[in-house]
């Protein structure tokens, strides 16, 4: 039996999930340690860890990038962690929990135990190779069981089944979802939505089987497993992932008397607190008016509400309730945008009219449930575009009057999405689900004395759960302060009191060529008081005077575009980040890629032997990358030199993979080959290729060119798209990838080649000459007053009458292009940074390989 301290009231938490950890930050935040001695059991032998983004454990993430805290942080607060220990019994008549390791005396106890995996209870459920999908140790038992495995399959088409699926296909594994329901997330979305979500998956390569009930599972002929389904059709596969939904855990619970639902669940009154007064119950594991809600954002709530009660207790000053939560949820789903808001399906609104956009094409689908007036969102549906998201969930959080035709609020438009401005939005709109903060938090928090964005962060903790309501706190925050009369800081950093754009006028106006003398005549007074005490070569790059890792880079981007010089010039190294200064990406190991261009993607046959010939010679692992390049990776340092001397006399020259810079045009085969081609897109592909080719922006830039409307050149995901038509060429723009992909927009039609070398280059130019550090075209184009149609004005209409300043400027950077690697290979003063030790010419011994898959990898 633990001995408690007889001063303090003795607080047990049981669980150390996101809900769990959540509630002992509040407590630490509201004063609980000086009324509670304070014991947290975690079944897991990790500390709390982000379940939101579970899946980025797959893509290189490990458990402590995942942790939400600290051991140090609990010890610093006198919080008794105990990981690796689970509650197995609570008795309630002699206010005890029991472990393992024995018996722990409490006062007030909380219950965060979360919830399990379901498994449905199907024959063979129990087989070797049949998993859940729910934690860390979860998924290391199925990336063990992957390495054996050519196929798996997920049972469960709704959200973590998705997530589930998607884990399965990162570990290289043919995958299926098999699916109860007569379509994917149910929940989320109708058959519309559905169908649209099944096409998108399948695109991906995932087979989807919906309307599907496992009977057994059984021995397989070919694979591990054979699935039976109801309609004696079989599926083998090597692994199995159980994703099928969630139950509460409230065994512990049940056992000591609890009051339980129904069908599961914890019950509590809005304070979280049971029908025991001691103890409370937060997260999945509590059913608050017939409700489970297994989100963080509704648990963070409770938490919010159970540290109130506790304190309310405890000191007789802080009191606090649950009301229930919004279950309305944006998600990215494989790469897939689905969005749900409020009545998504319109069957708990009597007399409910519904709204439905649907685009084939690309693949969208928007629908709309209002009121029977007509005056209130009560639901909306997305598939395809979150972009909308936004918007509409303060419609309907702040039950705000809609506009005459609610329809335009789905539908297309030049505009793409519609936004409410931060003016429009009420006291009451909510900012920030995850943290509960909502605008008049934020408007509280500045009127206390909070003077910019990251004072904000650290009062009210917006922005700092999910993250998805970044850019909508920054908005608020910045018009609020502006209101107030205090000017919004624009600088990019505090050397230059300038953006990226008034840096890059000054640049090109004044003909500055150097960082030391842009400093000198426009950088900040401090930074020339503070600066000129270093002597040269001394003392910290980002010291005032001598730049820091914002300005100095951008200013090299700045310096690039204006007059292409040589980035490895001794005036732009140290402005360089370390893939710039080397020209190449460093790898996680220590050593760097290497990627020749391959205009268009044509290659010699000549041209791949010497690639191959390369990559045996200097141990390199080879890739074909999704831009239609080939990657070798694992290049030392000191070998750089070597390798591009070899590549350049063969005829490759630099593909710009380390710059923020023209990367890539992708093409299909076009009319050459192709029998459904209607223009030379290679032909295409390579011209732009070559005529942009260096060009230095504030972000990186991807083309891509498809010889007919079958677009097998994913153009209208590309920052320039370009696709052929009978008559010539459309253009689209402003799209990407990444983290946050965006469909490009149609800017042009049936342009000949001439018009459409014109119109990139002042599109390029005035996007490099406007847009802000590290902006990629589709959030400048997002930012643009007046969106696509100023854009049109300005590019095709030259509204502002600097199309042939645009022009020249263009052609300028054209014609002083040079290959940065044949500049450094020829310059033996430059060849002497390619050293792993300045003062020693031997490789580094810290790189260490392994062998997979007959290649090389860091080990």
């Amino acid at each position: 039996m633990n001995t408690p301290n007889a001063t303090k009231s003795q607080l047990i938490v049981i669980g150390n999930g996101m809900v769990g950890h959540h509630l002992v930050e509040q407590l630490v935040e509201q004063g609980a340690t000086e009324h509670y001695e304070i014991t947290v059991f975690g079944e897991e032998r990790h500390l709390a860890y982000d379940r939101v983004h579970l899946s980025e454990y797959f893509s290189g993430r490990d458990a402590d990038s995942l942790a939400l805290s600290t051991a140090e942080y609990y010890a610093e607060h006198g919080i008794d962690l105990r990981l690796h220990e689970a509650v197995t019994e609570i008795d309630r008549d002699r206010g005890e929990v029991t472990t393992p390791q024995g018996r722990y005396a409490y006062d007030r106890l909380v219950l965060a135990t979360g919830s399990f995996p379901f498994v449905p209870p199907i024959p063979g459920n129990d087989r070797e190779g049949c998993l859940v999908y729910r934690t860390l140790e979860d998924l290391d038992a199925i990336r063990a069981m992957a390495e054996t495995a050519n196929t798996g399959v997920v049972v469960g088409g709704g959200l973590l089944g998705l997530e589930a699926a998607n884990a399965l296909r990162g570990l290289n594994l043919d995958t299926a979802v098999v699916e109860f329901a007569p379509r994917l997330m149910p929940m989320q979305v109708d058959s519309e939505g559905g169908e649209l979500l099944r096409e998108k998956i399948e695109s991906l390569g995932v087979q989807v089987l919906t309307g599907r009930a496992t009977q057994e599972i059984v021995d397989g002929e070919a694979s591990r497993h054979r699935m039976v389904f109801q309609d004696d059709k079989v599926l083998e596969t090597d692994l199995i992932v159980f994703s099928a939904g969630i139950r509460p855990r409230d065994d512990l619970a049940r056992d000591c008397g609890l009051e339980i639902g129904e069908r599961g669940g914890v019950v509590i009154d809005d304070r979280c607190l049971t029908n025991d007064p001691a103890i409370l119950a937060v997260g999945e594991v509590a059913l608050w008016n017939n409700s489970i809600f297994g989100l963080v954002a509704p648990g963070y709530q409770m938490a919010k509400a159970a540290a109130a009660t506790l304190l309310a207790t405890a000191s007789g000053s802080q009191d606090g309730s649950f009301k229930g939560a919004d279950m309305s949820t944006k998600l990215k789903l494989m790469g897939v945008d689905v969005g749900s808001i409020g009545d998504a399906h319109g069957d708990r609104t009597p007399g409910a009219r519904m709204f439905r956009f649907l685009d084939p094409i690309k693949q969208q689908y928007r629908k709309l449930v209002v009121s029977s007036d007509g005056k209130r969102l009560v639901g909306a549906m997305l598939v395809g575009d979150n972009s909308y998201y936004d918007t509409l969930l303060q419609y309907y959080a702040n039950r705000m009057d809609l506009p005459e035709d609610p329809a335009a609020l789905i539908l297309p438009s030049s505009e793409g999405a519609p936004t409410l401005g931060p003016d429009a939005l009420p006291e009451t709109a909510m900012i920030c689900s995850c943290h509960n903060v909502t605008k008049g938090d934020i408007c509280a928090t500045l009127d206390a004395g909070a003077v910019d964005l990251g004072a904000v962060k650290g009062e009210t903790k917006a922005s700092t759960g999910c993250g998805g309501c970044a850019a909508l706190l920054k908005s608020v925050v910045d018009h609020e302060l502006e209101a107030r009369g205090v000017e919004v800081d624009k600088s990019i950093c505090e050397h230059f009191a300038h953006t990226r754009q008034e840096l890059y006028d000054i640049v090109r106006v004044e003909g500055i060529k150097t960082f030391s003398e842009l400093m000198e005549k426009h950088g900040s007074a401090e930074s020339h008081r503070l600066g000129s005490s270093s002597a040269p070569g001394l003392g910290s790059s980002s010291a005032p005077g001598l730049g820091c890792d914002i300005c100095k880079p951008a200013v090299a981007s700045i310096l690039a575009s204006c007059f292409n010089e040589p980035i490895t010039d001794a005036a732009h190294i140290p402005l360089q980040d370390t893939n710039d200064t080397f020209m190449a990406n460093m790898q996680k190991n220590g050593t760097y890629s290497v990627v020749p261009r391959v205009p268009g993607g044509e290659i010699t046959p000549d041209k791949l032997v010497v690639l191959g010939q390369v990559a045996q010679k200097y141990a390199l692992y080879t890739k074909v990358t999704g831009g239609q390049r080939i990657d070798l990776f694992g290049a030392r340092l000191e070998d750089l030199p070597a390798i591009w001397g070899e590549l350049i006399e063969a005829g490759f020259e630099t593909g710009h993979a380390y710059g923020k810079s023209l990367r890539t045009v992708k093409s299909c085969v076009g009319s050459t080959w192709c029998r459904y081609g209607v223009q030379d897109s290679v032909g295409m592909a390579i011209q732009l290729e070559h005529r942009y080719k260096g060009l230095r922006a504030p972000h990186k830039i991807k083309f891509g060119v498809s010889g007919c409307t079958r677009e097998c050149a994913e153009a209208q995901s590309k920052d320039i798209g370009v696709i052929a038509t009978e008559n010539g060429w459309n253009l689209y723009v402003c799209g990407n990838g990444g983290m946050r992909p965006r469909h490009a927009e149609l800017f042009a039609t049936d342009l000949d080649d001439e018009q459409l070398y014109r119109i990139i280059d002042r599109f390029l130019m005035f996007y490099i000459r406007t847009a802000d550090r590290l902006q990629r075209t589709s959030v400048w184009r997002e930012n643009l007053d007046g969106g696509l149609d100023y854009l049109k004005e300005v590019i095709l209409e030259d509204s502002l009458g600097i199309g042939e300043e645009l022009d020249r400027q263009m052609q300028t950077v054209i014609d002083a292009y040079e290959c940065e690697w044949a500049n450094a290979i020829s310059d033996p003063e430059k060849l002497k940074r390619f050293r792993s030790f300045v003062n020693d010419a031997r490789p580094d011994p810290d790189i260490i390989y392994t062998t997979e898959r007959g290649q090389l990898r860091p080990a």
